[in-house]
């Protein structure tokens, strides 16, 4: 498994969190936890518990933090929304060092609209949605968010289908429907240019779902592996990853997560395991079988060699992502069964610095924990049913 160099504003974030702070040095984290039922977003100080604001929505939403941890998205998919919100933390990169700047959290105008979106993708700044809807992908750089005139960039596809879209650099990689059933996942994507022109031939990837980036990868899972993309300059070139013989049949990954630091993804795979996957191994899919079926999982940026997986029977799990085993579980809730609909309200998994948080939407309640010690350090008590969870913040050199 290949270690990263770390780069941009986190990158510093991250690197100042395992120094001791000086008297200029400050860090600040926050949690954006949506509502399972109401269509509100809370900001919470993630140190001391206290709601900071909260702001209403026109659905409940699926929460997505940018690279930059500048903005949250709250994708309204029954609301027909993307809302973004400031996080109100900066951190400015200064190569060997990164300037905090704490602000208010705010809503920020004016939305994204568009027939029930779904899928959200970042990739080095620049967003993509689809709106499953319309068969559409609108992209556009975070900056211009931020500023309050979004530059939407429109890539049609033939037919509304459950897809997604990933900008890369001018070009756009986005999938194209199921050509008998567009209600199926998609069959493949193809590469479009700055014009929209289609770049070379389709890349056929069956059952297209979840994706994810590390390093300098863009993974896209498939039924058949995982399609790898990579370039930097010019257009993207694809390469096919199969699954290895040795996993479990008739599965495949539908979720993906990327690595940060290590150059990994971690994905889903069957209900009651996850899949470690490097690409550069002769070994790429290493499976981790876990005690019950898997509620949630995240990937921790600080501890690069530490996956945290959370299972229906209340537990969550320290997966170690080099040897492929769970290290370390804890109790948190009471038992969460994945019978019933997909989307019950269940608990997620978030990283702050040096603690965890897992949301307890029956219970109305965060659980804490620590990172280190991997121990339940506190509970935050929420209005509700607090169900996905994005954490944002850093450390940097506060100036008067």
């Amino acid at each position: 498994m290949r270690a990263l160099a770390y780069s941009g504003a986190f990158a510093v974030a991250a690197a100042a969190l395992t120094h001791s702070a000086s008297a200029e040095e400050r860090e600040a984290w926050r949690l954006f936890v949506a509502d399972h039922t109401e269509a509100v977003v809370h900001a919470i100080d993630s140190a001391t518990g206290e709601k900071l604001d909260s702001f209403t929505l026109s659905s409940p939403a699926t929460l997505f933090g940018s690279e930059s941890g500048r903005t949250v998205f709250a994708v309204q998919r029954d609301g027909n929304l993307v809302s973004a919100i400031s996080s109100g933390i900066a951190v400015d990169d200064h190569g060997d060092h990164g300037d905090l700047e704490v602000a208010e959290p705010k809503l920020l105008e004016p939305t994204i609209a568009g027939e029930r979106p779904v899928h959200f993708v970042e990739h080095h700044g620049d967003l993509a949605v689809f709106f499953d809807g319309e068969g559409v992908a609108r992209v556009f750089p975070e900056r211009s968010v931020i500023d309050g005139k979004p530059q939407i960039r429109e890539v049609k596809t033939e037919a509304p289908h459950h897809g997604v879209a990933i900008s890369y650099g001018e070009h756009v990689v986005v999938s194209f429907p199921n050509k008998e059933d567009p209600t199926k996942n998609p069959d493949g994507v193809r590469i479009l240019d700055a014009s929209g022109s289609q770049i070379g031939a389709e890349t056929e990837c069956p059952g297209l779902h979840g994706e994810a980036s590390s390093g300098n990868i863009l993974a896209i899972a498939c039924q058949t592996g995982l399609l790898l993309v990579k370039g930097t300059s010019g257009a993207p070139t694809i390469e096919h990853l199969a699954y290895s013989d040795d996993l479990p049949r008739d599965t495949k990954i539908s979720t993906l997560l990327g690595g940060h630091g290590l150059q990994y993804f971690l994905g889903n795979f069957g209900a009651s395991a996850v899949v470690v996957v490097d690409p550069q191994d002769e070994e790429s899919f290493r499976l981790v079988e876990l005690p019950t079926r898997r509620v949630h999982f995240a990937v921790d940026p600080v501890r690069v060699k530490f996956a945290y997986v959370f299972t229906e029977d209340g537990n969550l799990h320290q997966v170690n992502v080099l040897s492929a085993r769970i290290a370390k579980s804890i109790r948190l809730t009471e038992p969460y069964s994945m019978d019933g609909h997909w989307s019950d309200p269940r608990p997620r998994v978030a990283v702050a610095g040096d603690e965890i948080f897992v949301t307890d939407p029956l219970k109305g309640s965060i659980h804490v924990v620590d990172a280190e010690t991997f121990e339940k350090s506190r509970e935050i008590a929420t209005a509700g049913r607090p169900f996905n969870i994005v954490a944002v913040g850093g450390s940097g050199t506060v100036h008067d």
